[in-house]
């Protein structure tokens, strides 16, 4: 047997693979109807850990302040800021009875470390039910607390939310960072529908204060600067405490990173994150991103050496539909449809990036939440 040969029987195998996860995701979560019933209004606690963040409170925390929602209190945390960022805070609770604001200060154990900030704004909270945001996300409705708090219950006690990121026009890193997102949030609502929750994003996400205590908190990985909201997740989530909110007026928009620069800053963040995910996750995550890279390399090959073109471009053409329907009606469900088209050019360029952040990772980690 050839070299050639090889490659193909090993491409098929990728593709298999490819399919196989797809399509779970496919009928897990992309075509699954989003049901909203929204209920009584039950006491909410909605915490906003701020650094440095002055101008983007001025800009968003009005649209938390105005949600349409009758019992809420907003505790802001500010986390030894050097802008005017608790300033800003204390005039918003001058003009609001419902903010509550914690003031952290530099601590050398916990310096860098959004975790003990947050912690701290937990432990302030009046409220059972949290929700969590960041000072950059603005809602995108008045009815975003109505939304996330509609999917607690009983044995409810998670709730993943989606957050994505602005739009701007006639940018590829723009492009890039909200293709990454949609992928992101495809993953881990389909892994979370599949009983197999791994992560949620600190931009929009909620759980219930006594789960968060009775789990020691952030208590197992504190020493890790980031994961304060996958890594809480990974440990503490199951197929039975976790629900999913993916309804248009539950989303909150953040401002995505004008430069390249900035945006590896933050993924070499998110990267580190995930090798301290539970085994089962590391292994599911780490094949789909494999198989996907070898897609590429071997699908190029086989086409360079033109070996049995016919059936070579029959097993990407399979991979590309059942990827592209289940991409596209997840983009469709998170309104961000427009992105299908650059999906193929977008996902190669996404690949490329994340294994170069990895390697760099390799040689140095990230040390700082901001």
């Amino acid at each position: 047997m050839d070299i050639a040969t090889i490659l193909f029987w090993t491409f098929i195998v990728i593709v298999g693979i490819q399919v196989i996860y797809y399509l779970a995701f496919l009928f897990s979560f992309s075509i699954k109807r989003t049901e909203t019933r929204l209920k009584k209004h039950i006491p909410l606690s909605v915490i906003i850990c701020a650094k440095n963040e002055a101008d983007n409170l001025k800009k968003n925390l009005r649209y938390i302040l105005e949600q349409d929602y009758s019992n809420f209190e907003v505790v802001l945390v500010n986390d030894s800021s050097s802008d005017d960022t608790l300033e800003v805070m204390k005039d918003f609770e001058s003009k609001h009875n419902n903010i509550k604001i914690v003031d952290v200060k530099s601590n050398e154990a916990f310096w860098g470390n959004k975790k003990y900030a947050l912690t701290l704004g937990i432990k302030a909270s009046t409220q059972d039910f949290l929700v969590f945001t960041d000072a950059d996300c603005k809602p995108n409705s008045n009815k975003w607390l109505s939304h996330i708090s509609s999917k607690f219950s009983n044995q409810k006690a998670i709730v993943l939310g989606y957050g994505g990121y602005a739009k701007k026009k006639f940018s590829l890193l723009n492009l890039l960072i909200r293709f990454e997102t949609v992928v992101t949030a495809l993953q881990y609502f389909s892994y979370a529908k599949l009983g197999l929750p791994y992560m949620g994003v600190g931009r929009n996400m909620a759980y219930r204060k006594e789960l968060f205590f009775n789990n020691n908190g952030f208590n197992s990985h504190m020493k890790i600067k980031s994961g304060d909201d996958d890594l809480f997740i990974n440990e503490i989530a199951n197929s039975k405490n976790t629900a999913l909110c993916v309804s248009n007026e539950s989303f909150t928009i953040s401002e995505p990173k004008t430069s390249f620069k900035d945006w590896i800053i933050q993924k070499r963040r998110h990267i580190s994150t995930s090798s301290f995910y539970k085994t089962k996750h590391k292994f599911l995550l780490g094949l789909f991103y494999t198989s996907q890279l070898l897609f590429w390399i071997f699908g190029i090959l086989l086409l360079v050496l033109s070996y049995d073109f016919k059936w070579v471009i029959s097993l990407i053409a399979l991979r590309f539909i059942i990827q592209l329907l289940s991409f596209g009606l997840t983009a469709k469900k998170l309104d961000e449809v427009n992105l299908v088209f650059f999906a193929p050019f977008l996902e190669i360029f996404l690949i490329s990036t994340q294994l170069s952040i990895f390697i760099a990772n390799l040689i140095s980690t990230p040390k700082h939440w901001k």
